[in-house]
């Protein structure tokens, strides 16, 4: 399998606190379910996806930081996990990235050229999810560089839309400078209570004002994702059967027939 179909998708959002991580790793898991190859990415210093999926950051020698900044193989770091997907590691030492990787030329590009060396190695996926950190900073940049699309997990129960117009504003640029064929496939409302109203007003109007499409069913609120990440497993696998771990896997189903259909466009197209 070539690395054009590979379904790479930047997951971001600078507002913290809004179950991005929780999605990255609850939707690979749910991909690996319906038989989907998947990497992992954990872009962010406080390497929380990597805690939650079982893997103690302090115990790594080698991470993505390796992989960006020191031109290490990918295959070198990439570490399975129990939960299906694979995982590019990060630990704290992420967070000199950014100032490592600032001076760089074509720094945007450092994601994409470590996936394209991982494709031509041989080892390609159907899908890399990769989890941004909570910041408009080069690595989310260089993940939009890297992404076929992006999907923009949003918090239901506050106003955590606020921000979103900042990161549509870098999605412009980039589609203007490093990736034209970036695509927005939505928003992913998270923490939702269809009980209230808010949640739904909140819907209602991130749909209305920035013309964006809602991924659905939308991920309810539940104490089991607090659960999960202790347990170094996603809910998909510490409760299997629970509102939350049913609305990610309704969701990784939705995105898969996404993809398909974008592959069988690319596919007329040649």
């Amino acid at each position: 399998m070539g690395p054009d179909m590979t379904t790479t998708l930047a997951v971001a959002n600078q507002k913290g606190g809004v179950a991005k991580t929780t999605s990255v790793a609850s939707i690979g898991a749910a991909l690996v379910e319906l038989g989907q190859t998947v990497l992992l990415v954990d872009l962010d210093p406080q390497s929380c996806l990597t805690f939650s999926l079982g893997i103690d950051p302090e115990d790594l020698e080698l991470s993505v930081h390796h992989v960006l900044t020191k031109g290490l193989a990918p295959s070198e770091v990439i570490l399975p996990t129990s939960d299906g997907p694979d995982l590019l590691p990060a630990t704290i030492e992420l967070a000199r990235a950014e100032a490592d990787l600032l001076t760089r030329t074509g720094r945007e590009h450092v994601i994409k050229s470590a996936l394209d060396d991982l494709a031509e190695a041989g080892q390609s996926y159907d899908w890399v999810l990769l989890d941004c950190p909570p910041s408009l900073g080069v690595l989310t940049v260089a993940a939009l560089t890297a992404a076929d699309g992006v999907l923009i997990p949003l918090q239901c129960e506050t106003l955590s839309h606020r921000g979103v117009g900042q990161l549509l504003d870098t999605v412009h640029d980039v589609r203007r400078f490093t990736n034209r064929k970036l695509q927005i496939w939505g928003v992913l409302p998270t923490m939702y209570d269809g009980r209230t109203n808010h949640s739904r007003t909140v819907l209602e109007t991130i749909s209305a004002t920035y013309d964006l499409d809602v991924v659905e069913p939308p991920i309810p609120k539940t104490i089991k994702f607090a659960e999960a990440p202790a347990a170094g497993r996603t809910i998909l696998a510490t409760s299997r059967s629970s509102k939350g771990a049913k609305a990610y896997r309704e969701v990784a189903a939705t995105l898969l027939a996404r993809a398909k259909a974008g592959k069988k466009g690319r596919a007329k197209k040649r």
